[in-house]
């Protein structure tokens, strides 16, 4: 329970003041990502083609990797100091913008968006690819919201966020 109150839980949080809500969503979309069925086209059979097949797995495995590298990088950057689930900045905290943080601002959002996208390539489901994009426009939007935090508590914020892409390094 600990914590909770060190990530910045309390008993009065749960009124959406911090982001509450938004951690919320982000938790019912992983679930649904997770137990979403695969569909794909009937008339795209991959099966037939093993170059295109193998190509995709290698795609998903290169997508895989980088999602790995950015949320795990993304922790490490952050340190236990800067670290919580909610998107409002904890008090004791920092502006980090060393490390992964230099190349994009929100990696750790990044990182889940092309492990989701690594797996709709993967299993050539276009259920899946419709859930990324999906998460792509929640994480864009919580994002967001967080920015607005941040600028507040930052006033170096605007200025790093005029130099570093949002949620796709060298991107977006």
């Amino acid at each position: 329970m600990n914590i909770l109150k060190k990530w910045g839980f309390t008993h009065d949080t749960w009124r959406g003041q911090h982001g509450e809500y938004w951690v919320l969503g982000q938790a019912i979309l992983l679930i649904g990502f997770i137990f979403l069925p695969v569909w794909r086209l009937a008339s795209l059979s991959i099966d037939k083609y093993p170059i295109l097949l193998y190509t995709s797995w290698g795609l998903a495995a290169a997508l895989g990797l980088v999602a790995a590298i950015l949320i795990l990088k993304g922790l490490l950057d952050l340190g236990g100091i800067n670290l919580t689930p909610l998107p409002y900045p904890r008090n004791d905290g920092q502006l980090v913008k060393s490390g992964v943080y230099s190349f994009v601002r929100h990696p750790l959002y990044s990182g889940v968006i092309l492990l989701a996208l690594g797996w709709a390539v993967f299993q050539w489901s276009l259920s899946h690819l419709v859930a990324t994009t999906i998460l792509l426009a929640f994480f864009n939007a919580k994002a967001d919201r967080e920015e607005v935090w941040l600028t507040q508590k930052y006033p170096d914020y605007p200025d790093y966020r005029n130099s570093v892409k949002k949620l796709m390094p060298w991107l977006y």
